[in-house]
């Protein structure tokens, strides 16, 4: 399997639907969707300790600059994970098909020798676990801000199960995994165990328990 080539293709695609353009049209490359090594590297200052905004369970995250003043996270694949290029793949391949505003936003990602990596839009305020379980955080959370957050939430997932252009079935969603942005408007994050929802099927068995900790 051609993961680069694949990925090209999808990135293509995308960039000449936005414009109104033919995929094929030469005209319209996606190159500016793939980032350099290189440039994640200084945007990161070469993944140092004091970038890292967490752990997931394919890799470290990192906060980084871009040399347009842009602030992005960077999901950085774990060399050391067996499954790793399945879920990468699958993550890049659904989000690159779907947008909404209670789902983050890939801008792109980085493939050069075994390196593979995700670039998102940056989200503040980390994730809702932060604010759950932390006494001082939790208890400054209102109710109202609460019930906004539950409502984005489920907007996000009716978008994945009726209205996207392919159904989607996340299956890991979790406080982890929930995105928060200045204003504490969720965004669902982390698509590497996500399923697509064959037809017009109204349930489906995936046949194993999948999900993370």
């Amino acid at each position: 399997m051609n993961i680069l080539s694949s990925l090209r293709d999808c990135l293509r695609c995308r960039r000449a639907a936005s414009a109104g353009d033919d995929p094929d049209d030469g005209r319209h490359e996606s190159w500016d969707l793939f980032f350099g090594l290189n440039t994640l590297q200084a945007a990161t200052d070469f993944f140092s300790e004091l970038n890292k905004l967490g752990h997931g369970g394919f890799g470290p995250v990192y906060k980084g600059l871009l040399p347009n003043g842009q602030e992005v996270a960077i999901k950085k694949l774990s060399l050391t994970s067996s499954q790793g290029v399945r879920e990468f793949t699958n993550e890049v391949k659904l989000l690159l098909k779907i947008q909404h505003k209670n789902l983050v936003m890939l801008l792109g990602c980085c493939i050069e020798g075994p390196e593979k990596m995700l670039v998102y839009e940056y989200l503040p305020n980390k994730s809702l676990d932060y604010i759950l379980f932390d006494k001082k955080k939790s208890g400054s959370l209102q109710w109202s801000q609460r019930f906004q957050i539950i409502i984005g939430v489920v907007r996000g997932l009716l978008y994945l199960h009726e209205e996207a252009p392919i159904r989607i079935i996340h299956r890991d969603i979790k406080a982890s995994n929930i995105l928060l942005d200045e204003k504490l408007n969720p965004k669902i994050a982390d698509f590497g165990l996500a399923r697509l929802f064959p037809g017009d099927d109204t349930h489906l068995n995936t046949f194993r328990i999948s999900g993370t900790q």
